[in-house]
């Protein structure tokens, strides 16, 4: 026991390194395939993605694992086992558990410990191969497994970073004047709830609250009318800042653990009623959906790009916020897609609709700044803690994350295929966001499926 605490304390010392070239030597496994062939040319979870969640399967209490293909990687039979050797098997022991809290605490030396392991341990060449195939309850049918939240979220933090929503909406309201004159300068963001963060396949209830009609002056109380879905990334905290630190622009990518899928439901009648003078409340509190994999900064590393310059005229971020390493490969390329299925359509055996194609490059803050700006005032961020980036739409149509954006406002249907007509979500509809990320010379990887269907 002593021999895990110190091998624990020597990669929680070293988590401050240069993740950046950490994970650039984590990817060199680019072109390598796996025994699992299932794996080999996935969409989502080939070898060189390896994202971990929390799982069950039958009797079996929630538990870590990693996706590989369309099985799960079980984290604790393998420990069992002894299928780890060393850092690796201190860490993978942690990551087993039925949060993934303290391994996210761990920070990037941890993380990368486990990766480098699991690449040699699932490589088509692997030294282990046949003694890993022989081992039953090792790797699980995905199917057959549920899947959990990943972490027990203290606290989950909403931002509005993404320029072409923030226009597009602003629009709407101010067609003269989109943007408030705090947008260029501060990575707007507000506190969300986490008690109503839920895994993706879970149902969303149609929420009520206050509204107020056209032409009125008294609010009414009922069910929502105008229910919409928000295309957001979430990001999960890894180790976490001393209340009263901030935590420098320059150290914040050590703190950024993964990321994940998000739909930020919102109610936009109640929203429009109660939003003045201190933001959503009801309107927002009611469900936020995420996908259930941690996809790991390691992973995302061949996907990482320039910050897109900012247009003539902006003003440059205030120095906290800037940094040239940040600038240079703070953003992220992550094709962003959301897909609507409703009700009939899926008793027509119909497939899902795509209502919008985006990218993360749509970011005018990156997560890094984000982070930054949220500790500044010494908040205390937490492993596990989710920040969600705000809806990422591109500049044009077939572009939205929302359906406020693609109905104008509700005032211009949006007609389906098969002759359905929407302005915001019915019962029954399903909503379902994916993320690809793809670069030539490199596997793909995606984030596996964020769905939530409306009920009333």
């Amino acid at each position: 026991m002593p021999a895990t605490a110190n091998r624990l304390r020597c990669l929680l010392e070293g988590h401050g390194q240069n993740v950046y070239q950490g994970a650039t030597l984590m990817n060199t496994a680019f072109k390598r395939r796996s025994w699992v062939e299932s794996a080999n040319g996935h969409a989502d979870f080939p070898l060189q993605n390896l994202p971990l969640g929390v799982f069950s399967h039958g009797q079996t209490g929630p538990r870590g694992g990693v996706a590989i293909g369309n099985r799960i990687f079980d984290l604790h039979a393998a420990t069992e086992s002894g299928v780890f050797q060393g850092q690796a098997a201190d860490v993978a022991d942690v990551a087993s558990r039925d949060q993934l809290n303290d391994f996210l605490a761990l920070g990037a030396a941890a993380r990368q410990a486990l990766r480098t392991a699991l690449l040699q341990l699932l490589d088509e060449d692997s030294p282990q191969r046949d003694r890993l195939q022989g081992m039953a309850g090792l790797l699980l049918p995905m199917s057959e497994c549920t899947l959990h939240m990943p972490a027990r979220v203290g606290d989950y933090s909403d931002f509005y970073v993404g320029i072409h929503h923030a226009l597009n909406v602003g629009k709407l309201f101010r067609p003269d004047n989109p943007l408030l004159p705090n947008y260029k300068y501060v990575p707007i963001g507000y506190h969300g709830r986490a008690s109503t963060l839920c895994p993706s396949g879970t149902a969303v209830r149609r929420p009520s609250g206050q509204t107020l009609a056209a032409g009125q002056e008294s609010p009414v109380f009922g069910p929502c009318q105008r229910l919409d879905y928000e295309l957001e990334l979430g990001v999960w905290i890894g180790p976490g800042n001393v209340q009263g630190e901030a935590i420098g622009i320059d150290r914040a990518a050590k703190h950024i653990a993964g990321f994940c899928l998000l739909n930020d439901w919102s109610a936009r009648d109640i929203q429009a009623w109660e939003y003045q003078p201190l933001g959503p409340f009801l309107s927002k509190s009611f469900a936020t959906t995420i996908s259930p994999w941690v996809v790991t900064a390691e992973a995302l590393e061949p996907f990482r790009r320039a910050q897109p310059p900012r247009p003539d005229g902006d003003p440059q971020p205030l120095a906290y916020l800037l940094d040239d390493h940040d600038q240079q490969g703070g953003a992220l390329d992550i094709e962003l897609e959301v897909l609507l299925l409703t009700a009939r359509m899926k008793a027509d055996g119909l497939a899902p609709h795509r209502l919008g194609l985006s990218n993360s490059l749509n970011m005018y803050w990156t997560v890094a700044q984000m982070v930054a700006h949220h500790s500044v005032n010494g908040c205390r961020l937490q492993p596990g803690d989710l920040l969600g980036t705000g809806t990422l739409s591109g500049p044009g149509e077939g572009q939205y994350g929302s359906l406020l954006e693609m109905t104008a406002g509700g005032k211009q249907p949006v007609t389906l295929p098969n002759g359905e007509v929407r302005m915001f979500l019915q019962s029954g509809d399903e909503v379902i966001l994916r993320a690809r990320c793809h670069r030539k010379g490199y596997a793909s990887i995606g984030f596996g499926e964020c769905r939530g269907v409306v009920l009333d």
